[in-house]
């Protein structure tokens, strides 16, 4: 037996399900993930099965109990964090899903969206959730489901059916199908949640055409939700006492408690999130407005939320399609192998331009080369487009909220990189800091968990337990900082189509 237990923290991401196992001085003890398979039925379309994903959940379970040499009697809480918006119902009488899940990328309600803006729902729907209408959340994805499964809608509005996301669905299993429950993090990325009343909105149900009796109660984010019941992976009775969704969890997970706090994961995209306290701030940048949590019986804590499309897959794109370097990491050597980009500047705009922007249709470029731009100038310029787009994000949101920007911290794959964000830090004027754990996601929902049964002491304890590996602050002057803004709006504006 462990000495004090451990929590498990499963993080059910987009192409696979990892289970991390910390002690109470945050150190991984175990971790295992097991991927699932990716399922494209059409162009813009994408799906999950729920099955497979629940099947790589218990696996992972196995493999990382196993290899730390843990059993399901050492474990103290489960917290689960998941990719946001993917739409799973199932039956209750047996718990099979009606049909595969529709994942939070999948296009195909794109139509429904676009009537409902035409019919000037836009401002309301946003007024009431903070949300843009699109066929990223959840509402339009659980009544296409039950349009195009036959007989669902009636078993839906019959009380046979559930909906969920994926923290429902993976609850719902734990538990041995006793608890059909979401957190409000979640339940504000589905447009069927009020975020000032915060409660599920008959109007937005009416709308989306979503019956109430297929949804899931809507709980704090730390609070015993249940306990787990016949997995035969894990005991009967360990509590499932944490839920976040993955950028929710990923700010709590930095310890960002404090308004003005923000954090950026930077992936395949870049997520960036700024706490702004216990009022909701309404965006006038394009940033979408969202609960960050709620602790038991506290107060909602909100938070401004900007996503950069094309983070990581920029440095990926000179790997695989340009070739200008053989594996990721050899992009730091080769930007500082030259003092500065040359002139040379790198919109990775591939998807569009996501926030403050909004502009899909915006494309990418190579901008200011010379005849003696050179490999490490545009690897240099590439990392300053990521650090650049991310501080669009970032300042925009600290005008919204009418606040300094409270620094900044990192974490995901290229946070890693010492010069990005060291550009990071510059361009944002603010302090840059990386925790000594990266995974922030999975801390943040064992963080919650531990938080509702006493294994952490409070706020202030997680956050005298956050460690910080390394600290950024801005080494370039006013004037400095100012020309490369206007640099990279002035290259911005070339591309934008609207």
């Amino acid at each position: 037996m462990a000495a004090d237990g451990v929590i498990l923290a499963i993080d059910q991401g987009t192409t696979g399900s990892t289970v991390v196992i910390m002690n109470r001085e945050l150190e991984v003890v175990g971790r295992a993930t097991t991927e699932f398979p990716q399922i494209y039925p059409r162009p813009g379309w994408v799906e999950h099965g729920p099955e497979a994903i629940w099947g790589s959940v218990e696996q992972s379970l196995r493999t990382a109990l196993d290899g730390a040499g843990l059993t399901g009697a050492d474990v103290r809480a489960i917290g689960i964090t998941n990719q946001r918006e993917t739409t799973v119902v199932w039956e209750r009488a047996t718990s099979r899903p009606i049909h595969n899940a529709i994942v939070w990328q999948c296009r195909r309600t794109t139509e429904v969206c676009r009537a409902l803006k035409d019919a000037g729902h836009a401002k309301r729907v946003h007024a009431l959730t903070g949300l843009v209408l699109d066929p990223y959340f959840s509402g339009t994805k659980a009544a296409w489901i039950l349009d195009h499964v036959e007989g669902a809608r009636a078993r839906a509005e019959a009380g046979e059916l559930a909906f969920g996301t994926i923290d429902s669905y993976i609850l719902w299993r734990l538990t041995g199908g006793a608890v059909h429950a979401t957190e409000v993090s979640n339940a504000s990325r589905t447009l069927l949640y009020d975020i000032r009343a915060n409660a599920w909105s008959d109007e937005l149900l009416d709308l989306l055409r979503v019956p109430r009796a297929v949804l899931p109660e809507v709980r704090s984010s730390s609070e015993v939700y249940g306990y787990t019941r016949g997995l035969g992976v894990l005991p009967d009775g360990i509590p499932v006492a944490g839920i976040a969704g993955d950028q929710q969890a990923a700010l709590f997970g930095q310890a960002c408690f404090e308004a003005g706090q923000a954090k950026s994961t930077y992936g395949t995209g870049a997520f960036v999130l700024m706490n702004t306290g216990e009022v909701p701030v309404e965006s006038e940048r394009g940033l979408l407005t969202t609960i960050a949590w709620r602790l038991g019986d506290g107060p909602t804590v909100y938070a401004l939320e900007g996503s950069v499309f094309i983070a990581g897959a920029a440095v990926q794109w000179l790997r695989d399609e340009l070739r200008i370097i053989d594996k990721a990491s050899d992009i730091e050597p080769l930007a500082r192998s030259v003092e500065d980009t040359g002139g040379v500047i790198v919109v990775p705009a591939f998807a569009g331009l996501g926030a403050p922007y909004w502009d899909p249709d915006a494309r990418g470029a190579i901008l200011g080369l010379t005849r003696g731009s050179g490999r490490g100038h545009i690897c240099r310029a590439t990392l300053e487009g990521i650090a650049h787009q991310v501080a669009d994000v970032a300042l925009a949101m600290a005008a919204d909220a009418d606040r300094d920007l409270a620094g900044l911290r990192v974490d995901g794959g290229a946070a890693a990189n010492d010069l990005l964000m060291q550009m990071q830090a510059d361009l944002l004027a603010s302090e840059v800091r990386r925790p000594t754990i990266l995974e922030s996601t999975a801390c943040g929902a064992a963080f919650l968990a531990g938080l509702a049964v006493g294994y952490f002491a409070g706020l202030d304890d997680i956050a005298a337990r956050w460690r910080e590996d390394a600290r950024f602050t801005p080494k370039i002057s006013d004037k400095a900082r100012d020309a490369e803004r206007d640099r990279w709006k002035n290259a911005v504006g070339r591309l934008r189509t609207s």
